[in-house]
């Protein structure tokens, strides 16, 4: 069995959801997966929360991907692999819609399962040590649509095919090249990064971020609905946010925004 869990932190506007599962490289079990959604709803439920940060306990991986050992009981029949990629998607799906921006602080390995999560986030920050890759092309497994999607939009699809067709493993450099991540910071000084950004942004108008965030989801998404995306644009201009953030800018001041 496996001994991993999805640990719910909250620090001021921060919400963390850690993934330990250290044994096995942060390797997300089926429990894992599906505490996900659960968790991100009840931050999104949560207006004292600003942004979201996934990470990997430890410093030696983000995820190692998904939970092989647990395959055989799993995924070793139609229904269950069914039941197995609804949870799956699930989990992508809830980070992928949160209104908030969703990080993902990157220590180590980020591979298959692991890197299929930090590209459900919105901002990838990484350290010199941390290794990306999709090993599908040696295991035989297929990459749905949305999930490759994902890929194509972060990385465009010629760097895409490579990372699919090769299933090598890339260095933080590499990674860094082809847009995979936002930034690399020297070993040991990433968590402070990632903590200030996270701040910078808890600053910055919730509804406009969620906006945003609906707009570039729309743009990339394969169905090319931009209904909800331009409804969320029309929220902002109707908010009190908006005219605080022109009287603060009238007036010189930070903005103090309320997501209303």
């Amino acid at each position: 069995m496996s001994s991993g869990k999805l640990h719910v932190e909250r620090d001021g506007p921060v919400g963390r959801l850690v993934l330990d599962n250290q044994e096995r490289r942060n390797a997300i079990s089926a429990g894992m997966w599906k505490a996900i959604p659960e968790a991100v709803r009840k931050f999104d439920a949560d207006p004292e929360v600003r942004v979201i940060v996934v990470r990997g306990a430890g410093t030696a991986a983000f995820a190692a991907g998904a939970d092989i050992s647990e395959f055989e009981k799993n995924r070793s029949s139609e229904s269950q692999v069914s039941e197995y990629e609804a949870a799956t998607s699930a989990a992508h799906h809830a980070l992928e819609s949160s209104p908030k921006p969703v990080i993902a602080l990157i220590h180590g390995f980020c591979v298959g399962g692991g890197l299929a999560v930090a590209l459900s986030c919105d901002l990838r920050y990484a350290d010199q040590s941390s290794r990306f890759a999709v090993p599908a092309a040696r295991l035989g497994l297929g990459y749905g649509v949305h999930g490759t999607n994902r890929l194509v939009a972060t990385v465009g699809h010629a760097a895409a095919r490579e990372i699919m067709f090769s299933a090598r493993r890339y260095d933080s450099g590499e990674a860094l090249a082809m847009r995979l991540v936002n930034r690399v910071l020297p070993d040991g000084e990433l968590d402070a990064y990632v903590q200030k950004i996270a701040l910078e942004l808890a600053a910055n108008a919730p509804l406009t971020q969620a906006a945003s965030k609906g707009v570039i989801n729309a743009i990339i998404a394969a169905n090319g609905d931009h209904s909800e995306a331009e409804a969320a644009v029309l929220r902002c201009m109707k908010s009190e946010d908006y005219i605080e953030g022109r009287r603060a800018f009238m007036e010189k001041r930070p903005p103090v925004f309320k997501g209303r």
